[in-house]
């Protein structure tokens, strides 16, 4: 085939494997915690360690994972223990990492406003041999973590105090979920780029979840989507010279709203049947009595939870 005769788009396919497979391996993690945003600040952090490599004349893939942990630790730590002025300091954390980043990336001898574009969305020509190398070990870091610790991962997922009690080390899991986001977001950063890796992390997921009851099936389906996508937006950038990490995360979106509208009518029907099969109850309250209801639901209750 043409596209694997080049040796960028050698690369660029294998990266793109990658990110298919890490981003909603931890995505599923965010989303399950209701942190589907958290990948976004990330990546406006990561933009800080992506122009310190470049003034510095270091590896902007790594400086940007070190300065990505530093900030993922930070929020976190903030999300604990900010309290009511937590999303200020977050606000500012993201916007300044932002920042931070385009001045440095100016300041560079070797920067320039191109070379901040394909971090932002992604570039195929750029991924680079040692980008490969690094992309593929943090990669594996992030694949061990997400699988090897997935039953602890989704028990404080679900219910962080619940897993306090059964004796899980709630706050250590709590930073290693933040740290392997924040590989992640260096991981996709050269696909994808640091303004849609969020995309790449939710999407899936949320696709996966249309047509699967249980968190090991949407495990697998949204990696499989993540995978595919991915693969799908790489090769059609190449034939038609479109930006790789906007093409990706269309696709996704459109894998997403075919899945919910194949699921609609199975959705209806099961609610249907539901209503059906309820007897009624003649020792129920009378007409125009009131019940009391639980205030609230969490999504797990009506789902399987089989890891």
């Amino acid at each position: 085939m043409e596209i694997l005769e080049t040796a960028f788009m050698q690369r660029a396919l294998i990266a793109a494997v990658l990110v298919g497979i890490t981003a909603p391996a931890v995505g599923i993690y965010l989303v399950q915690r209701r942190q589907a945003l958290m990948g976004d600040g990330i990546g406006h952090v990561a933009m800080t360690g992506v122009g310190l490599g470049f003034l510095l004349s270091w590896s902007p893939v790594w400086v940007a994972t070190l300065v990505s942990v530093a900030g993922a630790v930070t929020m976190e730590l903030i999300r604990a223990y900010g309290r009511t002025r937590g999303d200020i300091a977050l606000a500012m954390l993201f916007y300044g990492g932002m920042a931070g980043g385009v001045l440095l990336i100016n300041l560079a001898p070797n920067g320039s406003n191109a070379n901040l574009s394909t971090y932002l969305f992604g570039s195929l020509s750029t991924v680079s041999p040692s980008d490969v190398t690094a992309i593929s070990l943090l990669a594996a870091f992030v694949i061990l973590v997400t699988v090897g610790l997935r039953r602890q991962l989704f028990a404080i997922s679900q219910d962080e105090e619940f897993a306090r009690v059964t004796g899980l080390p709630v706050r250590t899991l709590n930073l290693l979920i933040a740290v392997t986001a924040a590989v992640t977001v260096t991981v996709a950063m050269r696909v994808v780029g640091l303004l849609l890796v969020s995309a790449l992390m939710v999407v899936p997921v949320a696709a996966a979840q249309q047509i699967t009851r249980s968190f090991a099936v949407t495990f697998v389906l949204a990696v499989v989507i993540g995978t595919g996508v991915t693969l799908a937006g790489t090769v059609t950038s190449y034939y038609q010279d479109v930006p790789p990490g906007a093409t990706i995360v269309l696709i996704a979106i459109g894998v997403f709203v075919l899945l919910t509208a194949l699921a609609a009518p199975v959705t209806r029907r099961r609610a249907r049947a539901l209503r059906a099969a309820e007897p009624a109850d003649a020792s129920g309250p009378a007409h125009g009595a009131t019940m009391d209801v639980p205030a609230t639901r969490r999504p797990s209750d009506d789902v399987e939870v089989t890891v």
